[in-house]
């Protein structure tokens, strides 16, 4: 079936060709993971040598940095793909070198070397494991809003490192040389995003580097030297080891590394919830479960970072476009990009070939990196929607993070540990987006809780519960059955799809928020595998004649304005909304 076919219900049918668990032909497979791989490298290689060269270390560290990014986002990604009990997250999540993590890694290395981001990033991702195995905790306060802003100041926090770049050639080099490989390279870029189709767009920032190059050869900028006297095998010395002394930088500096951490780890949960949705020939809603693992694999990927001393990595969205692109999500091919990175990883020719790029030219390319990044960042924001709370906390912590970012706020107030933690506008502008939400959580409408068996006694305690709740907001008669109706079904639901569990683990909590005009319950509850989204969506494909078990269901749906069923490992999450209004 093609991609132009539809199902019977009228939706378009999926082109995927190989799911998860399916298994494509080796040689397939080899191809499209050694594609992918390649099509990755520049980004993997570029980021460390930004950071490196903005910090001012010599080539030894920075080859050796190389070899340890590759080799860790080799070992991450074969993670992701392969699931290894809660680690991973069992679909093609390609790894690479985080952006998000430059002006903080540039930091560490001015403050105390590569033994000092050495440790910083193995202690940040001690956090990320915490994140994963209790995923639910930070939901309400590292919501999209706070991480789009986190996003956004990571771009205002990186440019300033960017832009020096541009200007980086050798001394006696023309005045053209410069400006013309980083125009060309942000000009080819640039054309090709906006008008490429295809792979074709994916090649873009591998295509507009190998032009502003050429440009930078023709100019007398590009040294050849270190290419032509790398090996073509072999494995740097170079590895600066650990620094274990926790003085006043690095205490000063954890802060924003275990913040950036839980944005990554944000942007993590991103990718693994799209990677689903493009993953299987049905749609599938997502399951939480394989958003943890994902967490867990870049927390492990973390881990060796910081053991390697190297830049942190984190997953590549560039994933879902192309799992989307070629129709193959099975997890062999995640394999093998891992193996190709590895095999890279041990070419010092090739690390080399990259690290020969002009300044200006990975200038020019971190700059069209960092500018999607920001509107990644952009779009977050968006998609969370804009109330006048939400603009506020958005507008005030931008500006507050870009005026510590450029020292122009109270820069003579602001010594030692106070001015390493706040002289990053990312940390300073996401700290007063942390402060902003909890401050409208804590003085909003406290929600009303109510604790109960997973059980059919639970049944009439809901409807009390939900009657006084609808009865405090002044919500008439009609409105108040819908919401007690919509409670009913939904814990018939949870206990018909928890059915075979043990009755005595089962517990359930239903937190109501309910205004003037609708209401929000959230049920947390231990329950079975079905995803109660996916059995709804399957009802359309059903004859209309119902069994027992989809009655519920249809009710449910009936009386909700919206369901979202979110699987963690440890819990299931029913958030129901409700309408006070027909």
């Amino acid at each position: 079936m093609t991609a132009a076919q539809s199902t019977g219900n009228g939706a378009p049918a999926s082109s995927i060709r190989y799911q998860p668990d399916e298994r494509p032909p080796e040689a397939l497979a080899f191809g499209l993971g050694l594609q992918m791989a390649i099509l990755q490298i520049a980004g993997i290689v570029l980021t460390p040598a930004i950071v490196i060269r903005a910090a001012g270390m010599g080539e030894p560290y920075l080859s050796w940095a190389v070899f340890a990014a590759l080799t860790v986002c080799g070992l991450s990604t074969i993670l992701q793909s392969n699931r290894i009990g809660r680690f991973g997250a069992g679909h093609v999540l390609l790894m690479g070198t985080s952006g998000a993590f430059i002006a903080i890694s540039v930091a560490a290395l001015r403050e105390g070397g590569p033994a000092l981001l050495a440790v910083l990033v193995l202690v940040s991702s001690l956090f990320q494991f915490g994140l994963a195995f209790r995923l639910t905790w930070l939901r309400r306060v590292i919501t999209p809003t706070v991480a789009g802003i986190v996003i956004m100041l990571i771009a205002a926090t990186v440019m300033p490192i960017l832009f020096p770049l541009l200007g980086d050639v050798p001394e006696g080099a023309s005045p053209l040389a410069a400006p013309l490989s980083a125009g060309a390279a942000l000009a080819v870029f640039a054309g090709l995003a906006l008008r490429a189709r295809g792979f074709l767009r994916l090649w873009a920032p591998i295509i507009g580097v190998a032009v502003g190059s050429t440009v930078g050869a023709f100019t007398g900028i590009f040294d050849f030297g270190p290419v032509a006297n790398a090996g073509w095998i072999g494995i740097p010395s170079g590895w600066p080891g650990l620094d274990f002394s926790f003085g006043a930088s690095f205490w000063a500096l954890l802060p924003a590394f275990v913040f950036v951490t839980l944005i990554g780890a944000i942007e993590t949960i991103g990718d693994s919830i799209a990677i689903q949705r493009v993953s299987w020939r049905k749609p599938r809603a997502p399951d939480y479960r394989v958003v943890a693992g994902a967490v867990a694999a870049d927390g492990v990927g973390n881990l060796f970072s910081g053991v390697l001393a190297t830049v942190p990595n984190t997953t590549y969205s560039n994933s879902v476009s192309l799992t989307e692109l070629t129709g193959v999500a099975s997890r062999r091919v995640g394999t093998w990009i891992g193996i190709s990175f590895l095999g890279l990883a041990l070419l010092p020719k090739v690390a080399a070939l990259f690290l020969a790029i002009p300044g200006p030219v990975v200038g020019a390319f971190g700059i069209g990196l960092i500018g999607i990044l920001f509107s990644l960042g952009m779009h977050m924001v968006a998609k969370d929607g804009m109330s006048l709370q939400k603009a506020v906390i958005v507008g005030l912590s931008f500006w507050v993070g870009s005026g510590f970012q450029g020292a122009a706020i109270f820069p003579e107030l602001l010594e030692g540990f106070w001015g390493v933690l706040l002289d990053n506008g990312m940390t300073a502008g996401g700290l007063m987006a942390i402060l902003l939400m909890v401050f409208l959580n804590l003085t909003g409408a406290r929600p009303k809780r109510l604790d109960a068996s997973l059980d059919m006694a639970a049944g009439a305690k809901i409807e009390e519960f939900l009657t006084a709740e609808a009865s405090r907001r002044g919500w008439d008669g009609s409105a108040t059955t819908r919401l007690v109706s919509a409670g009913e079904e939904a814990l018939l639901t949870l206990l018909e799809v928890g059915r075979g569990d043990d009755a005595a683990a089962r517990h359930l909590r239903l937190t109501a928020r309910t205004g003037r005009r609708s209401a929000e319950l959230e049920f947390v509850a231990v329950a079975g595998d079905v995803n109660i989204e996916d059995r709804m969506t399957m009802l359309g494909d059903r004859p209309e004649v119902p069994d027992e078990s989809e009655i519920s269901l249809r009710l449910l749906r009936h009386y909700a304005s919206s369901v979202r069923h979110q699987k963690y490992p440890d819990v299931d999450i029913v958030t129901v909304e409700v309408e006070g209004r027909a």
